[in-house]
């Protein structure tokens, strides 16, 4: 019997939109990155994107349990001295909720260049509607 290797051309890619409101941060990274991923599916090969594209709304409504709206931070770094820049949970949910979203998605997915090919196909939108209904995007599986 030999190993089964999926072939770029080959992939069937299916579109699913989630509704940020029903989850925590961090669990619905987990699920997203397993989806961008493609680990959801018999075919999946490491070093090839099997995976779907996601579309997740609603994404100022993300929960985060504890105190981490105070607690946590997110950092941006110019590259020039001096150039750090800081701001929390709530005030990042505010201005720019598609950040905290994307970045927590971005770091649950493999440190390469298949992680950047993968995290085009997140789209993150703070309402809930989106542009993409021509794709015919299902319901979030689980």
């Amino acid at each position: 019997m030999k190993t089964y290797s999926a072939k770029p051309g080959e992939v069937d890619r299916q579109w699913y939109v989630v509704d940020a409101s029903d989850y925590e941060l961090g669990r619905l990274a987990t699920r997203i990155a397993t989806l961008l991923r493609g680990k959801h599916k018999p075919q999946f090969t490491p070093h090839v994107d099997t995976g779907d594209f996601v579309i997740v709304t609603n994404a100022t409504q993300v929960r985060l349990s504890g105190k981490k709206l105070d607690r946590k931070h997110y950092y941006r770094y110019s590259g020039h001295p001096g150039g750090m820049k800081s701001a929390d949970a709530r005030t990042v949910r505010e201005t720019d909720s598609e950040r905290m979203i994307r970045q927590a998605v971005k770091g649950m997915l493999p440190k390469n260049l298949l992680s950047r090919q993968l995290i085009k196909k997140l789209k993150v939108y703070g309402g809930a509607e989106h542009p993409h209904a021509g794709q015919k995007p299902q319901p979030f599986p689980g």
